[in-house]
């Protein structure tokens, strides 16, 4: 007698396979950055990013057990993110030291410029509206903006070992301003949708790095 086989496929749609899976929760995300660097956390709202990807709200929440968790997500990713943009620039070792900090300012500009100036940056936006974020976001936004300092602390420090800047200045410190001085500048460009004052910060920043 023929034996049937007891591993019949059901009709309706198949089982996800993991890449799918993958493929929806990297869509998640994505929609998550475009959207936070234009209009920041908390006037984004789940059903706006569900929308961007086409996707049922119930689907979120198997990838994302709140917002919050979302958030997180996104600050390390964006974090993340930027961290290789800045070392892929500062690590050109076929630029000078402080040609590689041009460069990375140059290229971040010309990504503001694509969008028109309507997205700014994630973190620096979070970091604007911290009063009505979880508590929780404050030490991850701040973990992300001192490897961001360190990095530019590193370069700087090797421009100084170059003869590119002088030896008596305090790169700590000139980090730690680059970052408050480009994220303000930043701000400034996506309200006026135009890069007069991302120039402006990076020339005046340049400039006193040199002149003693």
């Amino acid at each position: 007698m023929e034996k049937h086989s007891t591993n019949i496929r059901r009709r309706g749609r198949p089982p996800k396979r993991l890449d799918e899976q993958f493929d929806t929760r990297e869509m998640l995300l994505r929609a998550g950055v475009e959207v936070l660097t234009e209009k920041g956390f908390s006037a984004t709202g789940i059903d706006e990013i569900l929308r961007r990807v086409g996707i049922p709200k119930g689907s979120f929440y198997h990838y994302f057990e709140s917002k919050e968790a979302f958030g997180a997500e996104l600050i390390a990713r964006y974090g993340a993110y930027f961290a290789r943009k800045l070392q892929h620039h500062l690590d050109d070792e076929s630029l000078s030291p402080l040609e590689r900090l041009k460069a990375f300012v140059a290229d971040a500009q010309s990504g503001m410029a694509k969008y028109g100036y309507t997205r700014g940056c994630l973190i620096g936006n979070l970091g604007q509206e911290m009063g009505a974020l979880p508590a929780s976001f404050g030490e991850r936004l701040s973990a992300v903006f001192t490897d961001w300092q360190e990095r530019v602390e590193r370069c700087l420090l090797a421009a100084q070992v170059a003869g590119e800047i002088p030896p008596d200045i305090d790169c700590e410190q000139q980090a730690a301003f680059f970052w408050i001085g480009w994220e303000g500048a930043v701000l400034r460009a996506k309200l006026e949708r135009q890069p007069t004052a991302l120039r402006i910060f990076s020339d005046v920043f340049f400039t006193g790095l040199q002149r003693r």
